[in-house]
């Protein structure tokens, strides 16, 4: 499957507000990304850093990444194998450094509806999200060269694949 949708998504819930200090707190900084990961959200889910497994999503409230235009603090999800964050909106600094590093972001406003531990499937693509017992929630849409970044791994990653040197026989 793709990096712009899965299915069988385990959720974690977060309240509004998630800031880049919970997600990347500021004493890790001094950290490569795999320490500063340990300590990931250990402020609002002590159980979220060793508790997240790759493929599982996190949904919030409104406001996720506000704070600081640290890139760490999307870097760590990526390194925690998230595979989405969901929520009705996200602070744009935020929302940027988090394609650049290949995590995808699907702003939803029914987020609220669903519940921590649920396995979803979503598909950034269609712009949808579906729920157990087959409810569709809509999402904004996405720019095709956002989704396309997150497929080749963010920014870096695309750059690198486009402009490798072309080898011909």
């Amino acid at each position: 499957m793709s990096k712009t949708s899965a299915s069988g998504s385990r959720v974690w819930r977060l309240g509004a507000d998630v800031d880049t200090d919970a997600l990347a707190p500021g004493h890790a900084m001094k950290h490569g990304i795999d320490v500063i990961a340990k300590h990931c959200l250990e402020s609002l889910r002590p159980d979220f850093a060793g508790g997240v497994r790759p493929g599982d999503v996190v949904v919030t409230g409104a406001n996720f990444g506000i704070g600081s235009s640290r890139e760490q603090a999307a870097a760590v999800l990526v390194q925690l194998g998230v595979a989405a964050v969901i929520a009705p909106s996200f602070s744009g600094l935020y929302f940027r450094n988090a394609f650049n590093v290949g995590l995808l972001l699907l702003a939803c406003a029914e987020a609220g509806q669903i519940e921590e531990g649920e396995h979803i499937a979503f598909d950034a693509r269609a712009a949808r999200i579906v729920r157990p017992g087959g409810q569709v929630l809509a999402c904004e849409l996405i720019p095709g060269f956002l989704l396309d970044m997150v497929e080749a791994g963010g920014l870096l990653a695309q750059l690198q694949q486009r402009f490798q040197p072309r080898i011909s026989s």
